[in-house]
């Protein structure tokens, strides 16, 4: 299982919302790039990045911050944010980036987010944030009326390299993850799924890994490592058995 530290660009800088709130946000660093070593140098394998002005404005907003992330780091990068079409998939992967999280384009052209998939297996990542059980689209200002089990099992191919389940309700709250949520989203599909959104300490850890033997592959952690009542280190460490 992997234990995934987050950095939420906005603007920018480094910053953690509140339930997606963009109205809601906490500023944790000016310098990204140097937040993104931190994490890499405490021994992430892998960092999750999202451009929340981009999620918001439907295009691409801080390519410069992200492509100097992916030129500073050595392990991969994933980026959610403003990608809602082929061309963006495109010119984010040219950013350096290792994989794509597409979130609002699975949800209104799921035939479109197949085809970006099967022309690149094992780059694209399908991101369902629920709100209440439904699928949230355009930076989580929009509800659907989609079940989220229903859109994940339409993503249960082998080309897609992981489903990332956000619990909106949880997302910088401190309050745990979606536990039965997530159990049913990972029992329902067998594309990995990463848990994002509630993870406060090393309790939390635990209780996820509880759910690896159900296809959880991960956890994204965000506002629990910036505040410390997860060390990042000793997540690390916990999930690598060490």
């Amino acid at each position: 299982m992997e234990a995934i530290p987050a950095v939420d660009l906005k603007g920018g800088r480094c910053v953690r919302l509140r339930q997606g709130r963009m109205d809601d946000e906490t500023i944790f660093s000016d310098d990204p790039v140097a937040m993104a070593r931190q994490w890499q140098d405490m021994g992430a394998g892998r960092l999750h990045v999202v451009d929340l002005d981009g999620a918001v404005g439907g295009r691409p907003a801080n390519a410069a911050v992200i492509a100097g992330i992916c030129r500073a780091l050595d392990i991969p990068v994933q980026l959610g944010g403003g990608v809602r079409d082929p061309a963006g998939l495109k010119d984010t992967l040219a950013l350096g980036v290792d994989r794509v999280i597409l979130g609002t384009l699975a949800a209104t052209e799921p035939d479109t987010v197949l085809d970006m998939a099967r022309k690149h297996p094992g780059r694209v990542v399908v991101g369902i944030d629920a709100r209440d059980g439904l699928v949230a689209t355009a930076g989580w200002t929009e509800t659907s009326q989609i079940p989220f089990l229903e859109l994940a099992r339409r993503y249960d191919l082998p080309e897609v390299a992981a489903i990332i389940f956000t619990d909106i309700a949880r997302d910088g709250m401190h309050s745990g993850p979606n536990l039965e949520s997530t159990g049913r989203l990972c029992s329902a599909v067998s594309v990995p799924v990463i848990a994002a959104g509630g993870v406060h300490d090393l309790e939390d850890v635990k209780r996820l890994m509880e759910m690896a033997p159900l296809g959880l592959a991960g956890f994204i952690t965000g506002r629990a490592i910036y505040e410390g009542t997860l060390d990042l280190a000793q997540a690390l460490a916990l999930v690598a058995g060490d």
